[in-house]
């Protein structure tokens, strides 16, 4: 049921592209009658395709032609003012067209999106950036496009270049920044001249780790401050610890939209994404070598429970069942831990004396490497899986990734993070380490 009470409504949200015709042409019939005349034979066939796209426009072409793309399709959303809503989904699956038009940097096919309040973005590297000028000078220049006063800017100066870091080279041209630099102070300049919406792309992925953790917080911050944030992100800690509700979108659509923990949870556990438990049932696509095959793997409980959660106390298991189909040689699996940054986090082998140093015979195998609590850090792991060969210290298979899960912190004061609180936790580990502490009174 749609209320007055929004900050972004959209109804039925479609792009199209149409493969080898300029986005320009699309957006505007003036350019396309400029084209037209300027260079008449040349552009005769490309009016055409301009053509064709319009029918589709309205209705009347293929839209499941081979050479069209949609982008977006019927897409229709509401977000309440004060809202903090996170949107995931696999590479193309149409999160940043989305916002593309939301800050009308591109027109949609069909539909309409309304926006009710100031709207700050930050979608690419460079996003609102004039090249030539200077930071100061792009930092005024934003202000004024989001109906700003000089004094209203004046007073958050000093603050936006401060959290940017960009203080000695805030007076040289845009263009001689790193992208860093760029995302940096365009992030800082999107979240400080006081917007009532807020659009921020995965484009933060492109800072570093230490500057990503402050955007999270100043988001964190504009959020609780009662403004309207639309966060798209493949961070699915940042997204269930930033947002309350989030949008999974795939193949263009929108295919869940509820709660963040229950949305991510569909999000890893389904084909949309990396799941936590996978299968091969035709061995004609399972991962295979000259001497083994994968099978399947798992994230599980030690009462046998498949999991895509886990509460960083207690202690899992990663779980592969595997064949053998050719025997004579030395093989074993391995496992590698790997965070959402792509740090390896640690690789364990299979060292059980059953079988270390053994020639394996024909059959199947399941094998389960466990993982103690209180030991990873929370966050998104995805898990590489190999069976290596020792024979000829080669790797015979594998999958990467093979599953991926989430490790939580319930922040109940019983684990590694003790009585910290609801800010981030540094560290790709968390061991829940013995402590000893002797006082002494007199000093």
């Amino acid at each position: 049921m749609s209320s007055n009470d929004f900050a972004i409504k959209a109804e039925n949200l479609s792009k199209i592209y149409r493969i080898g015709i300029k986005e320009e042409m699309r957006d505007s019939f003036a350019a396309a009658m400029f084209d037209f005349i300027k260079s008449p034979w040349k552009n005769y066939q490309k009016y055409r395709s301009l053509y064709k796209f319009d029918d589709i426009k309205t209705g009347h072409g293929d839209s499941n032609a081979a050479d069209v793309i949609w982008a977006l399709r019927d897409v229709s959303l509401e977000v309440k003012r004060g809202e903090v809503v996170g949107i995931i989904g696999q590479n193309g699956a149409g999160k940043s067209t989305l916002l593309k038009i939301l800050c009308r940097i591109t027109d949609p096919t069909s539909g309409f999106a309304e926006i009710r309040g100031r709207v700050s973005s930050l979608l690419e590297v460079g996003t609102g950036f004039h090249p030539e000028l200077t930071g100061r000078e792009n930092i005024y220049l934003n202000g004024t496009i989001l109906g700003m006063t000089k004094n209203e800017v004046d007073r958050k100066f000093d603050e936006i270049v401060d959290f940017s870091g960009v203080e000695r080279f805030v007076d040289t041209p845009v263009k001689r920044y790193s992208s860093g630099m760029q995302v940096r102070l365009a992030f800082s300049v999107a979240a400080h001249l006081e917007p009532e919406i807020l659009l921020i792309d995965e484009v933060l992925a492109v800072g570093d780790i230490e500057f990503q953790r402050k955007c999270l917080k100043k988001m964190q911050n504009v959020g609780q401050e009662g403004r309207t944030v639309l966060f798209v992100s493949h961070n699915m800690p940042a997204v269930t610890r930033l947002c309350s509700r989030t949008i999974l979108l795939n193949n263009s659509r929108i295919i869940d939209d509820g709660p963040s923990a229950k949305v991510v949870k569909k999000y890893l556990t389904s084909d949309v994404g990396v799941p936590a438990a996978r299968e091969w049932s035709d061995i004609a696509t399972a991962p295979s070598g000259e001497f083994t095959r994968i099978l399947a793997v798992r994230v599980k409980t030690e009462n046998g429970e498949s999991l895509d959660t886990i509460d960083i106390r207690r202690s899992f298991g990663i779980e592969i069942l595997w064949e053998v189909i050719k025997s004579d040689h030395d093989l074993s699996p391995h496992f590698g831990i790997n965070n959402e940054n792509g740090d390896i986090l640690f690789v364990t082998i299979d060292l059980d004396h059953e079988w270390r140093g053994k020639v394996r015979p024909l059959g199947k195998y399941r094998s389960t490497a466990w993982v103690p609590g209180n030991l990873l850090a929370e966050g998104l792991l995805y898990v590489d899986c190999f069976l290596y060969d020792n024979t000829l210290n080669v790797a015979d298979c594998g999958e990467k990734p093979a599953i991926s899960f989430q490790i939580v912190d319930t922040c109940d004061g019983d684990s590694a993070r003790g009585d910290y609180g609801h800010h981030h936790f540094p560290g790709v580990v968390r061991p829940l380490l013995k402590w000893t502490t002797r006082f002494d009174p007199a000093g």
